[in-house]
């Protein structure tokens, strides 16, 4: 980092100065903040255990037992690596086509938005700024980065498709009667309450392999829109309890929503099945 810096401290060109130095305030920002939350992780952690007391730590890391305590107190939460680390998520939403020829390309639909919404209001506590990409015809889309929440149905690109065949615990079928979500692991299948006129949908959550094979991206899906939006309340409601879980490893899971069929805002969300990991599946 030092050489970096020199470097940047020799470069005469004062435009070529200024982007890099923004440039390098940006990384270094993102860094920080992750490394805020793995201290604050560290020692919430140490102050746990039956013996380690705060005053302890104070004395290990040279602070005060005040700074200690108040570092567990308003530190980045661990529970944010969750979601990603820097300070920047990225949510990609299904687009709908607009009927209307002066509106080119897909639309974002009402429920996308509320997902969307959702994420926003609980990334900004959280100290990530949060921007929406649209999945385009014929459905490519960039899987392969950081801090990435893909929302949609896997109808809509054949990326997401082939992610989801890596998951043997729970898969998306269809037959006569329509799409329903099959529980490989218990056996049992799960059709959406809202084919039936009920305000119940159920949604699938994962955190699922990229294509670059370097890392992992979460995604939510529902067997209509309701449950995309109800698997995003429920990651975002149980973000604790997800990450002490799970941690950063892969998992997929089913979460059955409720919703006001007026508005179509998700009241209620909860998991119906255990957190299943990888190998908990059935072979195809």
């Amino acid at each position: 980092m030092r050489d970096e810096i020199a470097d940047l401290a020799a470069i005469e060109d004062r435009w070529v100065q200024a982007r890099r130095a923004h440039a390098l305030v940006g990384d270094l920002n993102d860094e920080l903040t992750e490394v805020a939350r793995i201290r604050r992780e560290a020692i919430e952690d140490l102050t746990q255990r039956p013996k380690v007391k705060p005053s302890d730590v104070a004395r290990e890391l040279e602070i005060s037992r005040q700074r200690v305590l108040q570092i567990t107190r308003s530190g980045p939460r661990p529970s944010r690596r969750f979601l990603g680390s820097g300070n920047h998520l990225t949510m990609i939403v299904g687009g709908k086509q607009e009927a209307n020829p002066s509106v080119p390309g897909p639309v974002v639909s009402a429920d996308d938005l509320r997902g969307y919404q959702l994420l926003v209001e609980v990334g900004k506590d959280l100290g990530f700024e949060v921007s929406y990409e649209v999945v385009q015809p014929p459905g490519f889309l960039n899987l392969s980065r950081d801090n990435l929440f893909v929302c949609c149905g896997p109808r809509l690109s054949p990326l997401i498709e082939q992610s989801l065949s890596s998951d043997s615990a729970i898969r998306f079928d269809q037959d006569d009667q329509g799409w329903y979500l099959h529980d490989r692991v218990q056996d049992q299948v799960y059709r959406s309450p809202m084919d039936e006129g009920e305000n119940v949908d159920y949604g699938y959550v994962a955190r699922l392999p990229r294509i670059d094979g370097n890392g992992v991206y979460l995604y939510s899906a529902g067997i209509h829109a309701p449950g995309v939006t109800g698997g995003v309340s429920y990651v975002l409601s149980n973000l604790d309890e997800l990450y002490q879980s799970v941690r950063m490893d892969r998992f997929s899971c089913l979460v059955r929503c409720e919703f006001d069929p007026e508005t179509r805002v998700i009241t209620s969300s909860e998991r119906i099945t255990d957190l299943y990991r990888p190998d908990q599946g059935v072979e195809a």
